[in-house]
């Protein structure tokens, strides 16, 4: 006699709980990775300069917009940020799988609190033994804007 009620007690536990709202599945799906999934990253470019390394960014008032307008930025014969690292800054833009290493998810910048002063050399030198060419087509005040933007993403 109790094993004929065991199975009656599970059902009507199944059934009292789905009724709840508390539906019982044996699988959830998973949850979206956060932004940072893929930090930390391994570093291939060297430590900047200390004349670099240690800079703040120097602009009183940072335009986001600019910074985009920017990052964005792909005039005839040259690529956009965007075009390696992605329109979220994941790493993974239209060209990201033709370098090795892959460029930077820019997420692992902030992340791993890497200093304005090295996000900026980066940008303006480029990065050694990485296919990151440097930006010297940008002047210093347009680094900086990228520089808060990628902060920002």
């Amino acid at each position: 006699m109790q094993t004929a009620r065991l199975p009656l007690k599970i059902f009507m536990f199944l059934a009292l709980a789905t009724s709840a709202g508390g539906c019982v599945t044996t699988s959830t799906p998973p949850a979206p990775a956060p932004v940072t999934a893929d930090c930390p990253q391994p570093k291939f470019t060297g430590r900047a300069p200390e004349e670099f390394f240690s800079r703040k960014n120097p602009l009183a008032a940072v335009d986001l917009k600019q910074g985009e307008r920017l990052y964005f930025d792909d005039a005839p014969g040259r690529y956009s940020c965007a075009t390696c690292h992605g329109r979220n800054g994941d790493g993974r833009g239209p060209m990201s799988s033709h370098f090795t290493p892959r460029p930077r998810h820019l997420s692992c910048v902030k992340v791993a609190n890497i200093p304005d002063g090295q996000v900026f050399w980066t940008i303006k030198f480029g990065s050694p033994n990485t296919d990151m060419p440097a930006h010297k087509h940008f002047n210093d005040e347009q680094i900086w804007q990228i520089v808060a933007y990628v902060r920002n993403l």
